[in-house]
């Protein structure tokens, strides 16, 4: 596959430098450009994205979805494929896509749901059960956009929007380590609560007690963690909680907002 499609993929970073080469090289060969819009790396995540040919942009971070809008401003092409930086393009969906784009079927559709699936740092491949979720990812910027949450961030289609379906997956390396993925959901947990806040929004305190065990068997037997063993039962435990550590957090702001002094 040499031929470059009109797809602009765009890739928001900040200290990936062991991570994000996997996803440029997973794409650059044949996308008309890749874009990273870097926010502070202080590794070398910079040169090793330029060094594999995509142009790097320096940008604050505002937060997921405004990061992800303007990322969206510096593309070139309509057609946007945004990645994550801890994301690959499987050789199956660049086939798909090639396909795709030479019989011109994906103008049937203004966005495209692509499956993303968890791959960990023992396995080659994602497992046939892994956890995965499906997100537009692929998607004509004319008829939707990132949102604008500083949370949240999903591309948001126009309500006249056609949005299909592709059959192929992107692999999702999110765990670097058991640290990293608790120091990943301590500071998520953070802006969650922010964005209740910001909202207005109150958590039921109930939830202190039934968010962990209602988490365990969700990540257990609905994700289907179970089916890793003894990984499977680390995993549903550390998403239990961070589940649960956002409703002790809420709760915790709500206890010090009552000490604060009123207007």
């Amino acid at each position: 596959m040499t031929r470059h499609l009109p797809i602009s993929v765009f890739i928001i970073a900040k200290d990936e430098a062991d991570r994000i080469g996997r996803t440029i090289k997973s794409v650059r060969d044949w996308v008309d450009e890749v874009i990273v819009i870097d926010s502070g790396s202080s590794d070398g995540t910079v040169p090793v994205a330029e060094q594999l040919g995509a142009r790097v942009l320096e940008n604050a971070w505002p937060g997921y979805g405004p990061q992800k809008r303007f990322g969206e401003d510096q593309c070139r092409n309509d057609w946007l494929l945004n990645l994550d930086a801890d994301e690959e393009v499987t050789s199956e969906l660049a086939d798909e896509l090639h396909r795709m784009f030479a019989d011109g079927s994906y103008l049937s559709a203004d966005g495209w749901r692509i499956m993303i699936r968890d791959i960990y740092a023992h396995e080659d491949r994602p497992a046939p059960w892994a956890y995965g979720y499906d997100q537009i990812r692929l998607y004509d910027r004319r008829k939707g956009r990132f949102s604008t949450s500083t949370v949240h961030d999903t591309v948001r289609p126009e309500p006249d929007a056609v949005i299909k379906s592709m059959k192929c997956i992107i692999s999702h390396r999110s765990i670097r380590s058991l640290d990293f993925q608790v120091g990943k959901y301590n500071r998520y947990s953070n802006m969650q609560v922010a964005d209740l806040q910001a909202r207005g929004r109150k958590l039921p305190k109930r939830r202190l007690l039934t968010e962990f065990p209602a988490a365990f068997l969700k990540a257990y037997f609905i994700r289907r963690y179970r089916r890793y063993g003894w990984w499977g039962l680390i995993l549903s435990i550390n998403y239990a909680h961070a589940r649960f550590l956002r409703v002790a957090k809420a709760y915790e702001a709500e206890l010090l907002n009552k000490d604060e002094p009123q207007p």
